[in-house]
């Protein structure tokens, strides 16, 4: 497969949110605004990159009888990394993000990246594999994150879009989450003609 293939893969086909129905509750939970969910598309693209390419180059070496508990210090010691960077240089990013940045670590995008594809491929398609899943779930973030924000709080990366326009403030709350990812969800099916979600033997190749 190409490389073009592997990114559009994660972005459309495959994409972690609307089809494979993954790392569902960050989405919910960090999307009431597009700036909290730029934050957690970064932090979690830069690790399911660096994941990836680790755990390919390494491949050949992890026995696979431990090759889980492997991959986990491996994404944690990325997580460790991205949650100090936060820290430093973005500390307000950091402490609206709050937990769920070290939630990366069992974030069943980036495990599931590294059993399905990573550990079984080279580096390259797996640096492919990882950027498009990433974009992909970042993509859904920031459209959910930007529904919500829009409706929820008549703003836009803290802008007002429409003074004198009353918000609906259920959309930034749990209700406006469900609502808003389930809508999407059907709309992206109805559009790509998907009628279910890949079975586990696609998911590798």
């Amino acid at each position: 497969m190409s490389w073009i293939a592997e990114l559009g893969k994660g972005i459309f086909r495959r994409n972690p949110v609307f089809i494979l129905m993954l790392g569902l509750c960050p989405t919910l939970a960090v999307t009431v605004s597009v700036h909290n969910a730029l934050g957690m598309a970064g932090a979690t693209l830069f690790v399911l990159l660096c994941s990836n390419v680790l755990i390919s180059l390494l491949r050949s070496v992890i026995p696979r009888q431990i090759r889980i508990p492997c991959f986990i210090v491996i994404i944690a010691t990325f997580v460790s990394v991205i949650e100090l960077l936060l820290a430093a240089y973005f500390p307000e990013q950091d402490k609206e993000l709050g937990i769920y940045v070290p939630l990366i670590v069992v974030n069943c995008i980036i495990l599931g990246r590294a059993e399905a594809f990573a550990s079984r491929h080279g580096v390259w398609a797996s640096l492919a594999d990882g950027l498009g899943m990433g974009i992909g779930f970042g993509a859904a973030l920031i459209l959910i994150g930007l529904i919500r924000e829009l409706l929820g709080s008549n703003t836009v990366l803290g802008y007002t879009v429409a003074p004198g326009l009353k918000p609906a403030v259920i959309m930034i709350l749990p209700p406006g989450a469900f609502l808003t990812i389930g809508f999407l969800m059907g709309l992206f099916k109805l559009k790509r003609g998907m009628v279910r979600p890949p079975s586990p033997s696609e998911e590798g190749g």
